[in-house]
């Protein structure tokens, strides 16, 4: 039986390590980063993916975890950047910055929690690949929102979709933890 969430705190738990170490080494200079281009980074880790899932083969040594790793993480950055604003400056307290990564980290599994109750747990059934390419179109939709200045008629905005990909990149990463490619 899968207990998922014990499953989503120890995914999140090895990004917060992640996140930590980073934030030791470089600080916070993700602060003067607009959303934009926290999406285009996202972007390419997730086209990498996609690449990486077509080809079978990495050139660089490097797998498919640590992208989603860091589609989780810079997410959490640019939700943190919709909330705070970009900085002219990019020093945020460590202690802050993890406190903001704790919280969005909790609205995510929280979010995770009400839909996974909806749904059943139908990510199980799904293929990696496919949350990959979920995590693609969140972007595709993201880019569109912000070419529209952030507005929307109907939709959700681009908070919901950086949310989604938290969740979707977790799954996907408890699914290749329990073997699945």
């Amino acid at each position: 039986m899968h207990n998922t969430s014990v499953q989503y705190d120890a995914v999140i738990n090895r990004c917060r390590d992640i996140f930590v170490k980073k934030t030791h080494d470089y600080g916070s200079a993700w602060r003067i980063l607009r959303t934009s281009s926290l999406t285009d980074q996202i972007f390419i880790k997730a086209q990498r993916i996609r690449t990486l899932e077509e080809v079978g083969e990495s050139k660089v040594g490097e797998g498919i975890e640590p992208e989603f790793i860091g589609i989780i993480n810079y997410s959490i950055m640019a939700l943190v950047q919709l909330e705070e604003g970009i900085a002219a400056e990019a020093e945020m307290p460590a202690d802050r910055a993890l406190a903001l990564f704790d919280r969005l980290a909790a609205q995510a599994k929280a979010l995770m929690e009400k839909k996974n109750h909806d749904y059943g747990e139908a990510w199980r059934s799904m293929r990696v690949s496919s949350f990959t390419d979920l995590i693609l179109q969140k972007l595709l939709r993201i880019k569109q929102i912000e070419d529209n200045k952030g507005k929307t008629l109907i939709s959700e905005g681009i908070d919901a979709n950086y949310f989604d990909m938290v969740n979707y990149a977790i799954f996907a990463l408890i699914k290749l933890d329990e073997g699945e490619r």
